[in-house]
């Protein structure tokens, strides 16, 4: 019975999962894109390059490798090398879009917590070193994800979909790769979140009591602090990003913990609670890629604006071409 409830909630989640992610990737991209939500160039920098490979991982993650296969089985991207090429792609496009979330994270800690390096490292110019840096090497670093499938039958020589071949599970190299490719997405990423936000707390609670205690003994209670309002409309944007990410990954974490400590490969079918953790740990990741935008348009005042400039774009538009 859970079988049967569970394949058409997978075939309804992905089409409303890439349904919302695109356009709303799409449309986070243009609105920072256009610098008019407040933000410094270095943030804005990440923000986008986050909102574009968040993009990436929705058209390969959930278009190309979950839509295509539940509503276009036989088509030319079933094709073995395709399949691999394209699985590849997922992965490199997700190590993307979570390392430049641990790196907006560490550039506001210490843009937060280091002031004497804030004026070096947080720039724009940095930024975009650190957005092509990470973005290239989690490309490199997935290459061989192309390797591990195999065809999963031969039509008139013609190799069809993606099987993982045996020597992934048996062989030292493989199990190495694999356990290196876990280790760096998501434990590290998840672990240098956690360190990074708690640095963080530590650091505004100590520096807040120090300017509470100043401006109690200047009479400056009821006056406005411009600074700390700034960070923390800062740290309001840090901590739901990453909060988020480390809330959707979660159920990740397990299974991948629960399935490495008991080297229990085989899944039965839809109904085994082993599928059903693994299928729910990959629905929350890819939903991650998702949030950002919801993130935003709840935390920033003026990136609403601009949202709703965007909306009524169109009205406005139809408007002058009916006075014409």
């Amino acid at each position: 019975m859970h079988g049967q409830v569970t394949g058409p909630v997978y075939a309804i989640y992905y089409p409303v999962l890439a349904a919302f992610g695109v356009p709303a990737n799409l449309v986070t991209i243009v609105i920072l894109s256009l610098g008019k939500c407040g933000l410094s160039k270095c943030i804005t920098r990440y923000l986008v390059g986050m909102a574009v490979t968040d993009l990436l991982v929705i058209i390969t993650g959930v278009i190309l490798n979950r839509i295509s296969v539940m509503y276009f089985p036989v088509r030319f991207l079933s094709i073995t090398p395709v399949c691999s090429l394209k699985i590849a792609l997922t992965y490199a496009a997700r190590d993307s879009s979570v390392w430049l979330t641990v790196a907006f994270s560490f550039d506001r800690f210490i843009a937060i917590c280091c002031q004497k390096f804030k004026t070096a490292y947080c720039t724009e110019k940095r930024a975009a070193i650190v957005i092509v840096i990470l973005c290239v090497l989690s490309c490199v670093k997935n290459i061989p994800w192309y390797f591990v499938y195999e065809p999963l039958y031969m039509i008139k020589d013609t190799p069809w979909y993606c099987n993982i071949r045996t020597a992934f599970y048996s062989e030292l190299a493989w199990t190495a790769f694999d356990w290196i490719d876990r280790i760096l997405n998501p434990c590290i990423p998840f672990l240098l979140m956690l360190l990074f936000n708690a640095l963080t707390v530590r650091h505004i609670l100590s520096t807040l009591q120090i300017r509470r205690r100043l401006r109690s003994q200047s009479n400056a209670k009821k006056q406005s602090d411009p600074e700390m309002e700034s960070r923390r409309k800062s740290i309001v944007l840090l901590f739901t990003i990453s909060g988020s990410f480390v809330l959707l990954w979660m159920t990740y974490i397990v299974n991948f913990l629960y399935v490495r400590t008991t080297q229990d490969y085989k899944i039965s079918g839809f109904n085994d609670p082993k599928f059903i953790l693994q299928e729910s740990g990959n629905m929350l990741q890819l939903l991650s890629c998702c949030t950002n935008t919801c993130i935003y348009a709840v935390t920033q005042s003026k990136f609403r604006e601009q949202f709703m400039e965007i909306l009524r774009y169109p009205m406005n538009l139809i408007n002058k071409v009916a006075k014409v």
